[in-house]
């Protein structure tokens, strides 16, 4: 079920994006293989508590709610766009993940704001990437010690992300590494403790 639905918003996604030039209408979806790397990493660290900034119309939260169910975690999703979180609450219905899927449809801002600290295993961030700097202290705040954040579109739209990139670079308690996959896949990983 969960493939026949990744498969059909794949497609849609391509069908879409090259018939829409407007931003907001487009889903900029990850990669497969970006999908599957992210269900990797959310395994890999036991992420029971997933924070992703920009749903779109779901795509990449099926991979990582997947991930998480399989660990016994969830995933938190923000989605600013009325469009795109219909289409979304559609999807996971469909996929059988629903349940996984907390699916917030407000400003990523204020959501950052109200969490607690140390609230989240994993940050995946697919939003608004002039606002990441901006972000940057909530989202350090909230993710918990030894938490992954990761970061689509690090080689795609290198220039607007080089200031996130900096300031998380220069923060002494993160590892960072670059993965290019897919789009680019800016990895940080917070000390443990």
């Amino acid at each position: 079920m969960l493939q026949a639905v990744l498969a059909e918003l794949e497609q849609f996604g391509r069908e879409n994006d090259g018939a829409n030039a407007e931003r907001a209408r487009r889903m900029l979806n990850i990669t497969r293989e970006t999908g599957e790397f992210l269900s990797v990493l959310v395994r890999a660290t036991l992420a029971r508590r997933v924070l992703e900034i920009g749903t779109s119309n779901g795509y990449s939260t099926l991979w990582l709610a997947d991930a998480a169910q399989a660990v016994g975690g969830s995933v938190t999703t923000v989605e600013y766009a009325d469009y795109k979180v219909r289409l979304a609450r559609k999807n996971f219905e469909r996929s059988g993940l629903a349940s996984r899927i907390a699916l917030l449809h407000e400003d990523a801002g204020e959501v950052l704001a109200r969490s607690a600290e140390a609230a989240f295993d994993l940050l995946f961030l697919d939003s608004e990437r002039a606002q990441y700097a901006g972000w940057w202290p909530r989202l350090r705040r909230i993710l918990r010690p030894g938490g992954l954040l990761v970061a689509d579109n690090a080689t795609s739209h290198a220039g607007e992300m080089a200031p996130f990139v900096a300031l998380v670079k220069a923060d002494a308690e993160f590892t960072t590494c670059l993965v290019p996959l897919g789009n680019g896949e800016f990895l940080a990983v917070r000390a443990a403790g």
